[in-house]
């Protein structure tokens, strides 16, 4: 669960928050509502996650009940990889 976190917040670190403190970043960051990511910007981190850990993320997966933190992601990569 940790490396799955830490791949996630390097990727939303590097693509999104630019020069961003990494400890500002939490697995309880809010993501979508925050403003971090926008609709562009989910879609490339969907993207992302399917690529990186082999998954396909539903569109109806691809929101804020799903995606809004890096604790939630997590647990969405864990769901569908254990699913598969």
């Amino acid at each position: 669960m940790e490396d799955i976190a830490k791949v996630v917040q390097h990727f939303i670190l590097q693509e999104f928050l630019p020069g961003e403190e990494p400890h500002e970043l939490t697995t309880r960051t809010p993501l979508i509502t925050g403003g971090v990511l926008d609709s562009i910007s989910t879609l490339k981190l969907v993207v992302f996650l399917e690529e990186r850990f082999g998954i396909t993320v539903e569109a109806y997966e691809a929101g804020v009940e799903h995606l809004d933190s890096i604790g939630q992601i997590v647990k969405l990569v864990i769901e569908k990889k254990s699913a598969a």
